[in-house]
């Protein structure tokens, strides 16, 4: 068992390390913002604080057993807290990305659509591959109390059979999840060009119609 502990640890290594510098190279993270983690087992692998994601190395990144104890690396990411109770509020996470993509943090700044939908669903990728997404109030980064918020969120939109893959952190940037790397990018992805789609139009397209909502939700199983 230790043996495939240790072969999933070095594989999320490698691709936290992918990641960042796929998110560096292409524009999406700058200097020292920003963290990634993924779960490995019953703990987390996470960026080290104040690291630069674009020069990641691998054996340098913070592992975190289930009780949150340290176990390997340096420091882990003053966001911990968030990341581990995101993992615990929604079981098929298993991979987060935070960034201070521009347009998103941008849109905070513009302000957003509305507390619970930062952005209205004016393509139809948006209501597909990453649905609604909600506003948190500022706090400081780190500040712990965002992580109660999140999760609340999480678990509201759970009830409501709507799952989030996204939230909004007021002037800080998107927090995104999924069952693994590839699909947290792609909500990132699809997330911050439709900030920018929607700050480059000066905000007036108008949403999808709810017929068209609809026969996405019937078609491709949208949860929006």
């Amino acid at each position: 068992m230790t043996g495939l502990l240790d072969t999933a640890v070095d594989e999320a290594r490698d691709e936290i390390v992918r990641v960042g510098t796929s998110l560096f190279d292409r524009g999406y993270v700058h200097a020292s913002a920003g963290n990634i983690s993924a779960r490995v087992g019953d703990g987390h692998l996470i960026t080290p604080t104040d690291a630069a994601l674009g020069f990641l190395e691998r054996d340098r990144l913070a592992l975190v057993d289930a009780r949150g104890e340290q176990r390997a690396g340096d420091r882990a990411s003053k966001t911990l807290t968030l990341h581990r109770r995101i993992y615990a509020a929604d079981p098929t996470a298993r991979f987060i990305i935070h960034t201070h993509s521009t347009h998103l943090v941008a849109l905070t700044l513009a302000g957003v659509w509305s507390q619970d939908d930062v952005l209205p669903p004016i393509t139809p990728y948006f209501v597909m591959k990453v649905g609604h997404v909600p506003l948190i109030p500022y706090h400081r980064p780190g500040d712990p109390r965002v992580a109660d918020l999140v999760t609340a969120r999480i678990a509201g939109h759970l009830a409501s059979h709507t799952p989030i893959r996204a939230v909004l952190l007021d002037r800080l940037g998107p927090v995104v999840w999924g069952p693994n790397a590839a699909a947290a990018l792609a909500v990132l992805e699809e997330l911050e060009e439709t900030a920018r789609l929607w700050l480059l139009t000066d905000r007036r397209p108008e949403p999808l119609t709810t017929d068209a909502i609809d026969e996405l939700r019937s078609t491709f199983g949208a949860a929006w």
